[in-house]
């Protein structure tokens, strides 16, 4: 009896190498519509899926290899006396290999199609084939991928049976990987969060890393299939690859610029802010953002929300940077930045648009909203108002405590962080640490929760705080308004909390 192989394929990519190999081998070739064209095209000879079946397509090629004819050749097993006498009792032969990739779901998600134009993109025959043969890997190779043909034509040729029966297995597994994938992306899609029962997540390997947070840490990225991110699309203009680590402080560095209208900068170490700042120009925003830190700035990412110029990147070159990350920069920029062998520079012009958050916990998976708002209102809880400057000073203060690990706080002066305490145990040291770092200058100060006491109060008068902005909802609210009220503080509420563990 000889081998047959049964070729159903959206992408044909190295479909003609992988024919002219089954050509070779005297393996008979079983295909569908536009894969049955595609090869009759390149000079092939396959023999047409209704010729196995007997049964012509229908319902315009939604049912074209749904049939016992086909899957019976796939799923049975080649060593069961029982299997054996089945098969040729039906008259059907065996498919030893099945070639099928999959209607473009994933990227059809990109088209804004209308849901019954989506829907006709969910594969049935495809996945149906793949999972059978998967199944039966014991005797048949399943090739889901063009990237696979290369492995298997030559693990065919001259590998052992070994490993033959190991490739098997690892195709095998790569299919139910994929529908792993396809599936969610589907369930995605016609699901809304609170309407699922089951997390599933659909992404993509792009690259194994060099290693994690730590060097005995192996790492890998994995991209999105069925949603956006502004991440997904970030040009590396100069600089080796990008580590774990990189990868984290990229996104919250991008999320940081990328909530201000105005020319921002964020510079971060160890994915958390260490000077944020507002100016009317990236040279400017650039400065301000150095100097409310510049020593934490050091072997750090910095990213801009504007292009950068020739000026700012000369600016940057006085000091040691991991990153820089910009929507462009100007040649004259990219010139002087180059300059520096270690840096990496980035242009990426999409805004963040993430709306979900996951955690993974040993046996657990947390899942949240992303934290994509400010504030629910601004509520003057003091008797001292503050002005105009001041409260838009507080609104830049807030937005970026959102970014800094609780217990946080933020000191501000001038559209610029002068002291971030974040990631402490109890809310008075974080104060304290931002408050010392700012030596005095600070006019505003941000918490991302509310105060359990009027220690926090006591310490920003101090300082010379001239105004507080904070959730509020304690119990002993009352404390810090008083303590305010007496030393001449403003503050307003913006009942909306942000906890960043």
């Amino acid at each position: 009896m000889s081998m047959r192989a049964l070729i159903s394929v959206y992408d044909k990519s190295g479909l003609k190498e992988l024919a002219d190999f089954f050509v070779k081998h005297d393996i008979e070739m079983i295909s569908t519509g536009g894969t049955y064209a595609y090869l009759r095209e390149n000079g092939f000879h396959p023999v047409k899926v209704e010729e196995i079946t007997g049964s012509r397509e229908i319902l315009g090629g939604r049912v074209k290899t749904l049939h016992p004819m086909l899957h019976g050749g796939i799923l049975y097993r080649r060593d069961l006396p029982e299997d054996l006498l089945e098969v040729e009792a039906e008259g059907i032969e065996g498919i030893d290999f099945v070639c099928v990739n999959l209607y473009p779901f994933f990227d059809k998600l990109k088209e804004n199609l209308t849901t019954d134009e989506q829907v006709e993109f969910i594969d049935i025959g495809g996945p149906t084939m793949l999972r059978a043969a998967a199944k039966n890997y014991r005797y048949v190779y399943t090739l889901s991928d063009p990237s696979d043909y290369k492995d298997f034509i030559s693990i065919y040729s001259e590998g052992t049976d070994e490993e033959k029966a190991s490739l098997r297995r690892r195709l095998a597994g790569q299919v139910f990987n994929l529908m792993g994938a396809y599936d969610s992306a589907v369930s995605n899609f016609l699901l809304k969060e609170e309407e699922k029962r089951y997390l599933s997540l659909s992404y993509r390997k792009v690259s194994d890393l060099r290693y994690g947070e730590n060097p005995h840490q192996s790492a890998s990225v994995y991209e999105s299939l069925d949603t956006e991110g502004a991440l997904k699309n970030i040009e590396i203009l100069w600089g080796k690859e990008l580590s774990y680590n990189n990868f984290k402080d990229l996104d919250i560095a991008w999320k940081v610029a990328s909530s201000f209208d105005e020319p921002a900068c964020c510079a971060l170490k160890h994915n958390t802010p260490c000077g944020v700042a507002l100016g009317k120009d990236d040279f400017e925003a650039y400065s301000k953002a150095y100097e409310g830190d510049p020593v934490s700035i050091f072997g750090g990412i910095v990213a801009l929300n504007c292009s950068v110029t020739r000026e700012t990147a000369l600016k940057m070159n006085e000091i040691f940077l991991e990153v820089v990350m910009a929507p462009a920069f100007t040649e004259e920029a990219l010139e002087v930045l180059k300059k520096k062998k270690n840096l990496r520079i980035i242009r990426l012009n999409e805004a963040p648009s993430s709306r979900r958050a996951y955690v993974s916990l040993d046996g657990l998976m947390l899942s949240q909203d992303e934290d994509l708002e400010d504030y629910n209102a601004l509520r003057v809880v003091t008797k001292k108002a503050p002005d105009q400057e001041e409260q838009e000073e507080m609104e830049f203060a807030y937005k970026v405590v959102k970014f800094v690990k609780s217990n946080a706080i933020v000191v501000t002066k001038d559209r610029m962080t002068l002291g971030i305490g974040g990631g402490q145990v109890n809310r008075i040291d974080a104060a304290k640490f931002a408050l010392e770092k700012s030596k005095g200058q600070g006019v505003i100060l941000a918490s991302d929760a509310f105060f359990p006491f009027s220690d926090v109060v006591e310490e920003a008068s101090r300082q010379g705080i001239r105004g507080i902005i904070q959730p509020g909802g304690s119990l002993r609210d009352q404390d810090s308004i008083d303590l305010c009220d007496e030393k001449g503080i403003s503050m307003i509420f913006t009942s909306m909390r942000h906890f960043k563990h």
